[in-house]
């Protein structure tokens, strides 16, 4: 049974492995805060559930369960963080643009005046 119980961990951990080794090669782009949340939250989540398996003793079933649990659990806070950080840029791009109409409109005052002084 230990023997058995051993192998289910070892296959869980390889299969975490891989999925880390297999999300660095995602290509030139870097990871979105979505996909880093899902591969903590997984990761964190296998060797959480990995070491409470091992004291019902079922540690690859926990690692199993773990995993998925905490790749849902960081997924949906790395989409949570995404979608705020794309609001952020979103938000400061008006901000920019409004900064850039009240600069406009500053120098067209300013022409204005002189323009008043002069007649």
């Amino acid at each position: 049974m230990k023997n058995n119980s051993s192998r289910t961990m070892l296959a869980a951990l390889l299969l975490v492995l891989v999925a880390v080794a297999m999300s660095g090669c995602s290509g030139s782009q870097p990871l979105s805060e979505r996909e880093k949340g899902t591969l903590i939250g997984g990761g964190v989540g296998a060797a959480t559930g990995a070491i409470i398996g091992a004291a019902v003793g079922a540690p690859g079933i926990g690692a199993a369960i773990g995993g998925g649990v905490g790749a849902a659990g960081g997924a949906l806070i790395g989409n949570a963080m995404q979608n705020q950080a794309t609001e952020q840029k979103q938000t400061e791009s008006q901000i920019s643009q409004q900064q850039q109409q009240i600069e406009k409109q500053q120098q067209e005052l300013q022409q204005l005046k002189k323009q008043q002084q002069t007649e």
